[in-house]
């Protein structure tokens, strides 16, 4: 009988140690009582006279060796060290164990499994299932991550997903202009902006731009950020050196986007175009570049035309046709129908010469339709006078330039309302 019951305590001293390793050691001091008192109790039982049936249970069990650990585990500190129990060996003439209990220190780690509840408690719990129900603020909590479409007629899918697209329109550029045009929207997604945009802003700064202004730019000319970096620089190294003071460099770029996308040779070009064309210095081709710089950019074939036009149909010397480029280049870029337009009506109806229109050139940028009307209402109160020696003279400036309320005070000497009436009349 007493046989039996130091069974069963050395049967429950094995099991508790070895459960142990598989508990979570979130209190080290009941880990370690626990291995004291199993090792307390089987040394016991084996210093005691026991039948060799005890020794050949012990003996079966060949895990007697248990070790505590120091793991440092979210902020936890344990102490390392680790209790053997070596197998008892028989005397070959007597019955009586001579075992021997030895505790020493070793570097073994026992792995420790991370679980809430024992493996036993798991197992009744029951399977999740997909189609279970859950509270509303657990929904609320399910965060899920949208995939980015393979294909899309609009940037502003990829917005939340983009570094470089979300910095673009902080500074203000308008994508919804530049997905229109082909093949630009591919170009934006592929770049990095620290790598590949941030060098150019940095770039546009030093010439000139304002932060205000680097949107826009971008906006209208986003394939300068394809542009290498040298070759920029050196383009605005060729405008220095043509003389184009930092403030005409930071207008002329501002202004005309795309300038800097022209190679030297081709900036060289197109300079030297003007200056021949319209037999300008190279101060008064600085001075027209700064004023209008896209003519530089733009098509020459419309500018070549319309000088051709003022020299070969219209009858303009010149001079003359140097001073109307210098005074409104934008004139050159007119469509031809329109000067001739224009032209004819002044020069032919109003009667005025050649010399008086080139020296008030801004008349060619005024609606055909606001000339005819002014003028027939100055005909009608007989102040129609164009000629500088005569009394009562309106210059084709004031005549194309004011506002309806100044030319009815200043030039027709009439009011608002006797204008609006003489036009019903036409």
């Amino acid at each position: 009988m007493m046989e039996d019951r130091d069974t069963e305590k050395m049967a429950l001293a094995v099991c508790r140690i070895s459960r142990c390793p598989l508990l979570n050691l979130s209190n080290y001091v009941s880990f370690s009582n626990t291995i004291r008192d199993s090792a307390a109790i089987a040394q016991t039982i084996l210093k005691r006279k026991e039948t060799a049936q005890v020794r050949h249970f012990v003996s079966q069990f060949n895990i007697i060796d248990t070790t505590r650990s120091c793991i440092s585990l979210s902020g936890k500190r344990f102490a390392q060290f680790s209790t053997q129990i070596e197998t008892p060996v028989c005397h070959p003439d007597s019955n009586l164990p001579s075992a021997s209990l030895h505790l020493k220190q070793e570097n073994a780690v026992l792995p420790i499994i991370q679980t809430e509840a024992l493996p036993e408690d798991l197992e009744g719990a029951p399977p999740l299932s997909p189609l279970e129900e859950i509270t509303e603020n657990e929904a609320a909590q399910i965060e899920i991550d949208i995939p980015i479409p393979p294909e899309s007629f609009s940037l502003r899918d990829y917005v939340d997903r983009s570094e470089t697209l979300q910095k673009l329109v902080l500074l203000g550029v308008d994508l919804s202009k530049i997905e229109r045009r082909p093949n630009v929207a591919n170009f934006l997604l592929r770049l990095d902006f620290e790598k590949d945009v941030s060098k150019v802003l940095f770039f546009l700064k030093d010439v000139g731009l304002e932060d205000n202004q680097l949107g826009q730019f971008l906006t209208k000319n986003p394939f300068i950020l394809s542009e290498d970096l040298d070759n920029l620089q050196k383009r605005v190294a060729y405008l220095r050196i043509k003389k184009f003071s930092k403030e005409a460099i930071s207008r002329i770029v501002a202004r005309a986007p795309y300038l800097l996308n022209f190679s030297v040779e081709r900036l060289d070009n197109r300079l030297g175009f003007f200056q021949k064309e319209l037999g300008l210095s190279a101060e008064k081709t600085r001075d027209l570049i700064t004023r209008f710089p896209r003519m530089v950019t733009g098509s020459l074939e419309p500018i070549r035309e319309n000088l051709k036009v003022f020299e070969i149909e219209l009858g303009f010397r010149k001079n003359e046709i140097q001073h109307i480029a210098l005074r409104v280049p934008r004139i050159l870029t007119n469509h031809k129908n329109r000067l001739t337009e224009t032209f004819d009506y002044v020069h032919n109806e109003m009667g005025i010469p050649h010399h008086m229109i080139a020296k008030f050139p801004q008349v060619f940028n005024t609606k055909h339709l606001r000339l005819k009307e002014r003028h027939q209402f100055l005909t009608f109160l007989g102040r129609a006078t164009y000629d500088p020696l005569q009394p009562n003279y309106v210059s084709l400036d004031r005549l194309a330039s004011l506002p309806d309320n100044l030319f009815c005070e200043e030039v027709a000497k009439a009011t608002v309302e006797e204008l609006e009436t003489f036009l019903k009349t036409l």
